[in-house]
C-alpha cells in the first residue's frame, strides 16, 4: 500500500519547516503569498490529503459551514448556494446544505443538525412557516455564528444580508403606472415575512407617490406559488372594478397569473400588464416575457459567505455585533409589462 504523503514530505521537499507548511496550508496571514502558493503546488504534486479531523482538533474548527433553505426547487437559492460554495472552497470551507420545506419544525431539525456537526458557522434563509426564531439564538448560544440572508427577522440581533424589498417593489409598481396602467393589484406573501411585508408597503408607497388611492381590495393575500398566482386573478377578475395590472411577491405567484390571464384570453401586455420579483431563469422564456425585479442572487451569496467568515474569524464570533448588508434591486422590466415593447 502507497505510503500517504505528510506534512513533513512537503516540508522535507522544500526545505521548510512543517509548521511552516502547515501555516502556509491554513492560509496563517504571517506567510507571504508567495509561500503559500508554492506550498500548495507542492501539496497538489504530492498528492497531500489533509486530516481535517486532526485539523480541526487542533485549531478547534471544522471549517465547515452549514446552510440551511427553505427549498431546493426554487431557482433562487440555487443561485445563492452557487455563490456561497464559489467563495467557500476558495478559503477552505466545505458546505452543507439543509432544506426546510419551507417548514418550521424542519428548520430546528436543520439548525440542531448543524450544531452537532460543529460547523463553524451557519447560514439560513426563513421558511415561510417561521415566526419563533430562537432556534437561531439557540445556535449562537453554543458559540456558533449566525447570518440570514433573503429571508430575515429584523427582531433578532443577527447579521443578514438582504436586497432592498422595499426600493424593488416601488420600482416594480412605478413602471406598472409609467406604462399606462390605472389600477394596479398585488398578490402578497406571508406578511410575517418581512420581505414580503417590505415589498407590500413599496407598492403602497409607488401608489401615493403617484396620487394614485390604496384600494384594499387590490391586495390578494396569496403565497409564493403558481397555484396562488391563479387563484389572485380569479379573486381579482372577479372584483366589481377589476384591476388592468398585477405586481406579484415573486415569480412564480406571477407565472401562475400570466397563465390564468392568457387561459381567460386576456391580452398581455395591450389589456393587462404583469411584473413578478426574484428574475428566475424562467422569466425571459415565458410567453411572453415576465417582468420582475432581480435580487443579485449570486452577490447574496457571495456576501452572505464573506460576511459569515468575518465573523467567524473574531475572538468572540458568536456575540460579533449584527450587520446588515442590503444590496439593490435591478429591474429587468420585459414585454409582460411594457407597452412600450409592443
Amino acid at each position: 500500500m502507497k505510503r500517504r504523503t505528510t506534512l513533513q514530505d512537503i516540508a522535507l521537499d522544500l526545505n521548510l519547516t512543517p509548521a511552516t507548511v502547515s501555516r502556509a496550508l491554513n492560509n496563517h496571514p504571517e506567510i507571504s503569498e508567495k509561500t503559500k502558493k508554492i506550498v500548495e503546488e507542492t501539496a497538489v504534486r504530492l498528492n497531500y490529503n489533509r486530516n481535517k479531523i486532526a485539523s480541526s482538533l487542533r485549531s478547534g474548527k471544522t471549517y465547515v459551514i452549514g446552510v440551511l433553505i427553505p427549498t431546493a426547487e426554487r431557482a433562487f437559492f440555487g443561485s445563492v448556494i452557487h455563490g456561497i460554495t464559489n467563495l467557500a472552497n476558495e478559503n477552505g470551507y466545505d458546505v452543507i446544505i439543509y432544506q426546510s420545506n419551507e417548514k418550521h419544525d424542519y428548520e430546528i431539525k436543520g439548525i440542531n443538525a448543524f450544531i452537532s456537526a460543529r460547523v463553524d458557522g451557519i447560514l439560513a434563509s426563513l421558511s415561510k412557516d417561521t415566526i419563533d426564531c430562537s432556534h437561531f439564538l439557540n445556535a449562537k448560544e453554543h458559540d456558533i455564528p449566525v447570518v440570514l440572508f433573503d429571508r430575515v427577522n429584523n427582531d433578532l440581533d443577527i447579521s443578514s444580508v438582504t436586497v432592498n424589498d422595499f426600493k424593488g417593489a416601488y420600482l416594480a409598481t412605478e413602471h406598472l403606472i409609467k406604462q399606462g396602467f390605472k389600477r394596479i393589484a398585488h398578490i402578497a406573501g406571508p406578511q410575517h415575512i418581512k420581505a414580503f411585508n417590505d415589498r407590500l408597503k413599496g407598492y403602497m408607497r409607488a401608489l401615493q407617490a403617484h396620487h394614485i388611492k390604496f384600494d384594499p381590495l387590490l391586495v390578494y393575500a396569496g403565497d409564493i406559488s403558481l397555484e396562488e398566482g391563479k387563484a389572485g386573478v380569479d379573486y381579482l377578475l372577479n372584483l366589481p372594478a377589476p384591476p388592468d395590472a398585477i405586481f406579484a411577491v415573486e415569480d412564480f405567484a406571477a407565472l401562475g397569473a400570466l397563465k390564468e390571464l392568457k387561459q381567460r384570453g386576456l391580452q398581455i401586455p395591450e389589456a393587462f400588464g404583469i411584473i413578478g420579483f426574484c428574475n428566475d431563469l424562467f422569466g425571459e422564456h415565458t410567453s411572453p416575457a415576465l417582468s420582475s425585479i432581480d435580487q443579485q442572487t449570486v452577490i447574496m451569496g457571495q456576501e452572505a459567505f464573506k460576511l459569515i467568515h468575518h465573523i467567524i474569524q473574531q475572538d468572540d464570533a458568536a456575540n460579533f455585533p449584527a450587520t446588515k448588508v442590503e444590496l439593490e434591486p435591478i429591474p429587468f422590466f420585459r414585454k409582460s409589462s411594457s407597452r412600450a415593447v409592443v
